[in-house]
């Protein structure tokens, strides 16, 4: 005996392959979106970076920050500029100086220093800091690495001239198969940078975090502006879900007379998470807790997951040649939210 449907349902069973479908393909786009809640800790995924936005939120100055662990580096690491963890693997950036810049009496040629000598770093770890690999970035006067993030995929390093208004190129790294691609070049010293995961877009900071740039992959300008805070000078920053970057960083303010006057500098730390659509920065909260060499920890490699209401913070703020060389530092707090 033959059946034949009617088209009432036909038409419920295709919805219904259609629905089906669906699911299937938002649940396999949210597997494999890249970096969402990739744990510092286990390289495994769940939904860290989805709580660090409201987390964020509930910091204060008074948020009770304790210092759980501290990781010594066993190899030269110059000067610490970023940091990054994937599954599998601690990425550390850093830069050797081999002649120091020196500053003009007055500009030449749009430049305000020499631009000195020196050699780009991307140094990798497994997850207990031995050292396995040292990827050497950059060209001639390109040579400074900046801020690095991990988009679940790739490692994104800058790598700049070590003079504001200059240049730099923007390199991609494999964090499976350490495979390095040189994905373009810009004019300016950007220090900074993260891949805007609902847009695709990468954004990236100048010197000093003075202003921020936008850019499609292939290196196409999108929109730029300025950064209306001048509270600390972003170091390394990180993509937050959803359209957010949150950064860390250090200014350096003169002293009082009694402390040394202005030959003698204080270093402010702090962080700032901030909007990528409206380009505001929605808080920003001061860090001072200490390094061995006695630097303010926010100073240079930076990241931070969240696991509910609590925060996990890993810094890296002493150069190699410093009080007890390169320690990786974490901290970590727990936060009431907002009621």
């Amino acid at each position: 005996m033959s059946f034949t449907p009617t088209r009432r349902a036909l038409a419920m069973a295709a919805s219904l392959i259609v629905a089906g479908c669906a699911a299937v393909g938002t649940a396999a786009a949210q597997a494999n979106v890249p970096g969402q809640g990739i744990s510092p800790e286990s390289g495994t995924h769940h939904e860290t970076n989805a709580d660090l936005s409201n987390a964020f939120d509930s910091v204060t100055r008074n948020t009770a920050w304790q210092q759980t662990s501290k990781l010594k580096l066993n190899f030269p690491t110059y000067h610490t500029e970023g940091i990054a963890y994937s599954q599998d693997h601690i990425f550390l950036s850093a830069v050797q100086i081999l002649e120091p810049t020196v500053k003009y009496p007055t500009p030449q040629g749009g430049y305000d220093r020499t631009p000195g000598k020196g050699i780009g770093h991307l140094f990798v770890m497994d997850k207990a800091g031995n050292l396995q690999k040292d990827i050497t970035l950059g060209e001639g006067d390109m040579y400074h690495p900046g801020g690095i993030d991990f988009d679940g995929t790739n490692v994104w390093v800058p790598v700049a001239q070590y003079r504001p208004d200059s240049s730099a190129i923007i390199y991609k790294v494999d964090a499976n198969t350490l495979d390095v691609h040189k994905q373009f070049e810009v004019k300016d010293h950007f220090g900074g940078i993260v891949l805007d995961q609902q847009t695709g877009h990468l954004v990236g900071n100048t010197w000093g975090s003075r202003r921020f740039a936008e850019w499609d992959l292939q290196g196409k300008e999108l929109s730029t502006w300025e950064n209306p805070n001048y509270f600390i000078d972003y170091q390394d920053c990180q993509y937050v879900p959803n359209a957010k970057m949150l950064c860390a960083g250090v200014t350096n303010l003169p002293q009082t007379p009694a402390a040394g006057g202005t030959s003698a500098t204080y270093e402010l730390g702090g962080m700032a998470m901030i909007d990528l659509k409206s380009h505001e920065v929605t808080r920003d909260v001061p860090f001072q807790k200490w390094s061995t060499a006695g630097h303010v920890a926010t100073r240079n490699p930076f990241k931070m997951t969240a696991d509910g209401n609590h925060l996990t913070m890993k810094v890296a703020p002493d150069n190699g040649e410093e009080g007890n060389g390169t320690e990786i530092l974490t901290y970590e707090a727990d936060v009431t939210p907002a009621k």
